[in-house]
């Protein structure tokens, strides 16, 4: 699916552009490895603009079952060093078109490397806490994975926070 992605003048920065969202999903998109009904509404309407991909450690184990049946692509990282995992990851799907969402110390090399390239990282604490190492390497935090969906669905609202 050809998707038209994400496309914001951000006065003192220029044009970004976004072709997808890599997201982690236990306490960015989830809470207590549950996806809202509202969380999941907005995946399905940003399925229609961004490919979308969900990097996981799965600390629950129910990301499988939760994220299933959504227009998304799902990987349940193995063993161990899923910062690294996470941060090859991004590196290989292309980092200036990417919007990257995250909230533990294994999200921390994935959204350090995006910011840098040029392209979205968010920090988002759906509930579960944020690590500060997340934050310090995002270019925004957000409370809620509603609100951070929501700056891609109306992407106007990027330039506030990101404008110099």
């Amino acid at each position: 699916m050809d998707r038209p992605g994400i496309h914001v003048d951000i006065p003192g920065r220029g044009e970004l552009v976004i072709r997808r969202l890599v997201s982690d999903y236990s306490g960015t998109l989830s809470c207590a490895g549950r996806l809202s009904a509202v969380v999941r509404e907005r995946i399905v309407r940003l399925a229609g603009i961004l490919e979308i991909i969900v990097l996981t450690s799965d600390t629950f184990g129910t990301a499988a079952a939760e994220l299933a049946g959504l227009p998304l692509q799902v990987h349940i990282l193995e063993a161990r060093d899923h910062d690294l995992q996470k941060h090859a990851f991004v590196h290989s799907a292309g980092l200036r078109e990417t919007a990257a969402f995250g909230n533990g110390m294994n999200d921390r090399l994935m959204l350090a490397a995006v910011r840098a390239a040029g392209g979205l990282a968010i920090a988002v604490d759906n509930g579960e806490g944020c690590a500060v190492e997340a934050i310090q390497a995002a270019n925004l935090f957000l409370h809620g994975a509603e609100a951070a969906l929501d700056l891609l669905l109306d992407p106007r609202r990027l330039v506030a926070g990101l404008r110099r």
